[in-house]
């Protein structure tokens, strides 16, 4: 019988070490050592030597994707999901990790696939309570078990086209000493799911819980084992949510699905950039950044604000935006672009609680700042698009003809864009500029010259 080997598992990284210490030696976290019990006798098993084949004579065959009856799901999936794969969804309590996949699950169980969820945190009843409320569910097949065995059998038995498991820190291993959700566990829980679904054929989702920072829960090794990792973005209190794809070896990892919580449920919204790229004529501290999330353009709302400070330090809060990004944006508009912002407090906003990343969103900021600071509204109609290097130079964005199309698409009449940008097909006006200070010249709604230093005094004293 092997015997019982006390080991220390790092949280973080999944670093093994013989006694506990302070620092993990894989990643250099502190306290992220763990004490786990593995029933192994350290003696590798010995298996029957098989053939390589050569690669050039491996056949391919292309196996079709899985519509999930969710459009905005399969767009971030990369046209549906894989059969054999294994999928990680993770995101914050109540964001509706659960009633999408319920949702898919049912449209899936309607086109004729048989569909499974195993349910470790709440009641078959409870999950009948959500089925009745989202409608079309009735034909998804629900086992409510947390023991990791009985799972695995279920699923080389029945061998369903899709499973989700809700959650994965619920499953336990028997053999294990550990507590369900502990490293160990999830970790030897992954590993026996990805066995599963690669010999039984079945495309198998995991919910997983995340930590404080919204990263998911669990030993980084988790994310590695899967194919697919999707992150799931909201606030419970808004009522629209944002499905990233973190990682996805089928396809891109740079596509975005936006949702909308209703009454029924999460509704798939086909085109968020009139609901995110909507504002009011006239209006100071705003301006449309046109971004590009994959494949996909979409129009957002860049809101800001600026007041005088009497701090020592003035704040620089950014929502929706790297804050690092900000203050560089804040230190080049004082330096080349005229806008001085030494003694003001700066926020910047993204209307409808979206994320962007992209440098191709610089210029858009740049103009929602100069316009709060100066007290003067952009032109109506114009969005814009460039990333701004610390020079004060714009640089073109990658695929604006995307860009112009989506502004066309929405009555756009003007953009502004770095110099170089070719646009092919007819679409909004282009004003190209070649520094900042030419764009807040042909942006902004105000007469150059004295009415400028006048306007920018009086927005910050006031």
């Amino acid at each position: 019988m092997a015997k019982v080997v006390v080991q220390f598992t790092c949280s973080e990284c999944g670093a093994t070490a013989g006694r506990w210490l302070g620092r993990c030696p894989g990643c250099g976290a502190f306290g992220t050592l763990v004490e786990e019990l593995h029933g192994a006798d350290g003696r590798a098993a010995s298996g029957a030597p098989r053939t390589p084949e050569r690669l050039g004579d491996v056949q391919v065959s292309e196996a079709a994707r899985l519509g999930t009856g969710v459009p905005e799901l399969d767009r971030v999936l990369g046209g549906g999901l894989v059969p054999a794969s294994l999928v990680l969804v993770g995101g914050e309590p109540g964001v509706g990790k659960s009633t999408l996949l319920l949702s898919a699950l049912g449209a899936i169980a309607r086109s004729g696939r048989s569909a499974l969820l195993v349910t470790g945190e709440e009641s078959v009843a409870q999950v009948r309570l959500r089925a009745d409320r989202l409608g079309g569910a009735d034909d998804v097949s629900i086992l409510a078990e947390t023991e990791l065995e009985s799972v695995c059998a279920t699923l080389e038995r029945d061998r369903p086209a899709v499973c989700v498991i809700d959650s994965v820190q619920t499953l336990y291993a028997g053999e294990l000493g550990s507590a369900p959700g502990s490293v160990a566990q999830v970790r030897e829980a992954a590993s026996r799911l990805l066995r599963v679904a690669k010999t039984s054929g079945v495309a198998t989702v995991l919910v997983g819980h995340v930590t404080k920072d919204g990263a998911v829960a669990g030993p980084r090794v988790l994310e590695h084992l899967v194919d697919c990792v999707l992150q799931f973005e909201g606030d419970r209190y808004h009522a629209h949510r944002v499905l990233r794809a973190t990682k996805n070896r089928f396809g891109s990892t740079n596509e975005l699905g936006v949702f909308e919580m209703t009454a029924a449920g999460l509704v798939g919204v086909p085109d968020p950039s009139a609901l995110f790229g909507a504002t009011r004529g006239g209006e100071v501290g705003a301006a449309v950044a046109v971004a590009l999330e994959g494949t996909r353009p979409i129009l957002l709302e860049i809101q800001a604000l600026v007041s005088r400070t009497d701090l020592a330090m003035p704040r620089r809060v950014g929502t929706g935006v790297d804050p690092k990004r900000l203050a560089m944006i804040v230190a080049v508009l004082g330096r080349h672009g005229g806008v001085p912002l030494g003694s003001a407090d700066v926020f910047v906003n993204v209307a409808g609680g979206v994320r962007i990343d992209e440098p191709g969103a610089d210029l858009a900021v740049a103009l929602a700042i100069a316009s709060a600071a100066r007290g003067a509204p952009l032109h109506d109609g114009v969005a814009s698009f460039g990333e701004i290097g610390l020079t004060g130079r714009l640089r073109p964005a990658a695929q604006a003809e995307r860009r112009l199309e989506e502004c066309a698409k929405l009555g756009v009449t003007r953009a502004v864009v770095p110099e170089g940008t070719d646009a092919r097909r007819e679409g909004p006006r282009l004003v190209r500029a070649e520094t900042v200070r030419e764009a807040l010249r042909a942006a902004l709604a105000e007469a150059a010259g004295g009415r400028e230093e006048g306007a920018r005094e009086a927005a910050l004293s006031a």
